[in-house]
């Protein structure tokens, strides 16, 4: 997409991987994290901003946004955890500050954890990390989604845009939701939108849940005050269980603090990175 290119292709083990970068080389390192059903186009106007005192690395998921969907595709948060340590290695990363959203949390949380990626900080957005998760309406199409996958393409993007517009508080502006949806409304992203929340299993941060007072790096929670998708309450329980770890509420944003409130998050992101340079 011209108005967000992602210039770079990585082949992981589990498809190829659309990945950009902002700013100059060899200032600090921050890679952003998106979440679900999401892409890195959410990260723009923060990605933009870090990018005036930091290499920013920024990149969509196997199955999500610009990167390869194809049938049988692994998507799980396991999948992407692995692949996010690939792509450390393949940038030649070895600390960088890392800024994750949603179930970017996860796949950040259990590449630090399980796969020895090793960080400068970690900022968690609200992300998916601790059980339960999942939405009535993400847990039924999770158990019929060879149901939806059949659904006719006026009807499945109807779906879409509803269930992506539920994510911001004061709602989206139609143009950022028409690009937010765009991925999903061919017949390999109708597939693609499915598959990813049938593969969507608790077990992955069942995992990791309980090492989470083992992680001894700086790290900043943040949440939207108003996200529906994961109360604050889930935030501030993340932040407790995380040693030293610094509780950040922003005001009238749901769970698209990027796109509710990016001025906010984006002072709190920079006063945060700037502890740790």
């Amino acid at each position: 997409m011209s108005d967000w290119p992602l210039t770079e292709t990585f082949r992981s083990t589990h498809g190829d991987v659309r990945w950009g970068n902002l700013g100059q080389p060899g200032e600090v390192p921050v890679v952003l994290l998106h979440g679900t059903p999401f892409s890195s186009y959410v990260w723009r106007a923060v990605a933009r901003s870090l990018a005036r005192r930091h290499h920013v690395f920024v990149w969509d998921m196997p199955g999500y946004g610009e990167s390869e969907k194809h049938v049988g595709q692994d998507v799980s948060l396991a999948a992407q955890g692995r692949v996010f340590t690939e792509l450390l290695a393949h940038w030649g990363l070895e600390e960088p500050l890392v800024i994750s959203h949603d179930f970017g949390g996860a796949v950040a949380l259990r590449a630090h954890l399980l796969h020895g990626a090793r960080y400068r900080a970690l900022a968690l957005v609200d992300v998916v990390a601790l059980a339960p998760w999942g939405s009535p309406f993400f847990r039924l199409v999770g158990e019929h989604s060879d149901v939806f996958e059949r659904l006719p393409p006026a009807l499945h993007g109807a779906l879409v845009r509803e269930y992506v517009s539920s994510a911001s508080s004061p709602g989206l502006h139609p143009a950022v939701l028409d690009r937010l949806v765009q991925p999903w409304l061919d017949d390999c992203g109708q597939a693609a939108f499915y598959r990813q929340i049938a593969q969507a299993d608790q077990a992955y941060t069942d995992e990791v849940q309980n090492r989470y007072g083992d992680i001894g790096i700086p790290t900043l929670v943040c949440w939207g005050e108003d996200d529906s998708w994961i109360p604050e309450a889930k935030g501030r329980e993340l932040a407790e269980r995380i040693p030293g770890a610094r509780f950040e509420v922003i005001p009238g944003a749901g769970h698209l603090v990027q796109e509710d409130a990016p001025a906010e998050l984006t002072a709190t992101l920079l006063a945060f990175l700037g502890e740790q340079c």
